[in-house]
């Protein structure tokens, strides 16, 4: 039996990722919070959520899926930055990263609903910003585009003028590891995307 894939995400970047690899999936979205941890390591954080809402849709599955679920966050200073509540906590977001580098960990998990085997990954990418000013950071902010966005922007659009350069993996930053998928795909599922 060949399992389909199914994407826990409502977001329109991760469909458009899996899209760009030619890959036929469904979109089931999660009712789970997505709320911080502060007791937990970054990295435990973001992939406890994401199995959170792989398993929170797999629940909702026939035997025959491959549920994946992600979960993006900024980090500065070890400090989580989801997406903003308003238009002052995106200024107050992005006058925090302004100047600095942080982190961004996307934490993916894969649920098979057929045995309810389930792996949990996460990719971190460093992110430098340059230096803002009010003016940028209020035009920015009155585009929209930072408001659904972890950490206030979007690498993949408007927000690339705010990047420098990033060390790592691009697509991570987008919200979706698409490497560190293929892998975890392949190697703990037998169901190689290339």
């Amino acid at each position: 039996m060949t399992e389909k894939l199914i994407l826990a995400s409502g977001s329109p970047r991760r469909r458009e990722l899996l899209s760009m690899l030619g890959l036929s999936y469904e979109v089931v979205t999660s009712d789970v919070e997505e709320a911080a941890d502060p007791d937990l390591a970054p990295s435990l954080m973001v992939e406890k959520l994401s199995l959170l809402k792989a398993a929170d849709v797999a629940a909702r599955m026939g035997p025959d899926a491959l549920v994946i679920g992600a979960d993006t966050m900024v980090f500065l200073d070890g400090n989580p930055f989801g997406k903003p509540k308003d238009q002052a906590d995106a200024k107050a977001m992005l006058t925090a990263l302004a100047g600095r580098a942080h982190d961004v960990l996307t934490g993916v998990s894969v649920v098979r609903t057929a045995d309810a085997a389930s792996v949990s990954v996460y990719e971190e990418t460093r992110v430098h910003m340059k230096a803002l000013t009010e003016e940028e950071m209020d035009r920015y902010i009155a585009s929209g585009e930072p408001m659904d966005k972890a950490g206030a922007y979007g690498i993949q659009g408007l927000g690339s003028l705010l990047i420098e350069r990033i060390e790592g993996d691009y697509f991570n930053v987008v919200g979706l590891p698409l490497c560190r998928l293929a892998r975890l795909l392949a190697e703990e599922f037998d169901f190689p995307l290339l």
